[in-house]
């Protein structure tokens, strides 16, 4: 799943070529795309089309577009449209006369004329949905998905002690999106090479400062990440434009097996850690004891 940057260089290309924009049609293909909304896809199409496109928001990995209802109706609302991006979920702004895409499952087009919004989903895990939008303008689906650390109201001395109060690995609570949002896999194993701390460690065994400077790192590598839009493994993490982020060349633990760490030299190790790889240097990063974490084959 895509993590906080690239689904921030998204919305940065959504604000840049969808925002301002009023919405002429909308067209769901299949019923997965709009499962999350109960009503179904010809309700969620009915719903936006007219609607003006007045911002492009997010929260961690949770993108969606605040829509201006009722333009030609009278009483204007406004209400959030929820964008899924799941596994390899891609929003693309495409010429009306570019060729459809072999896993097209949703296009938007705009009275302006231009450019329509395309949701392309190979694996079909994304989708939409509307959602009214609370006082904040977060959407009430994701109202309890915490700030992530590029936001106003994110208070980083609040999350230091929520994780000093938990007996969980330290890592486990970086990825936890009720905690933190926005930090994934990727970033959470570059933030505890950086910060030399295995991702196994109890949180209640670290100290206050050094799982702030871990948070620290966290948000770092994600703005680093950012200026190189995004880390990209594959063809299915792209931009609005479909070009592909190259973070991915700047990694110092997540998928570097074998190498040698950056900081020592000692091969970087890979480990499984709830059912997904963690990536870290045995030298650097020493396991703690007891720990029930096990090299993956």
């Amino acid at each position: 799943m895509p993590e906080l940057p690239e689904v921030e260089v998204v919305r940065r290309g959504l604000a840049d070529h969808v925002v301002g924009r009023t919405i002429a049609t909308a067209a769901f293909t299949g019923a997965r795309v709009a499962r999350r909304h109960v009503p179904g896809p010809a309700d969620l199409a009915g719903r936006v089309a007219g609607a003006e496109v007045a911002q492009a928001r997010r929260r961690g990995k949770y993108l969606w577009l605040v829509l201006v209802e009722g333009l030609d109706r009278g009483a204007e609302s406004r209400i959030g449209l929820i964008a899924h991006l799941g596994m390899s979920g891609q929003l693309l702004v495409e010429a009306a006369d570019a060729p459809d895409e072999k896993h097209l499952h949703a296009r938007f087009t705009f009275t302006d004329g231009g450019p329509e919004l395309r949701f392309v989903d190979q694996r079909t895990f994304g989708g939409f949905a509307l959602d009214d939008l609370a006082e904040d303008g977060v959407p009430h689906q994701i109202r309890h998905i915490a700030p992530d650390p590029f936001e106003a109201t994110y208070d980083q001395a609040a999350v230091v002690r929520r994780i000093k109060a938990s007996d969980s690995a330290i890592k486990r609570m970086l990825l936890h999106q009720g905690v933190v949002s926005g930090i994934g896999n990727i970033y959470a194993d570059e933030a505890l090479w950086r910060a030399q701390v295995h991702g196994e460690r109890p949180s209640s065994t670290l100290t206050k400062p050094t799982i702030s400077r871990v948070l620290d790192h966290a948000r770092d590598v994600m703005a680093a990440a950012l200026l190189e839009g995004g880390t990209s493994f594959d063809a299915l993490y792209v931009n609005v434009n479909g070009a592909s982020g190259y973070f991915d060349r700047s990694l110092h633990a997540y998928g570097q097996e074998g190498e040698p760490c950056d900081r020592c030299g000692t091969p970087i190790r890979r480990e499984q850690f709830m059912n997904r790889s963690s990536f870290s240097c045995p030298r650097c990063q020493p396991r703690p004891r007891g720990s029930r974490t096990t090299t993956a084959r």
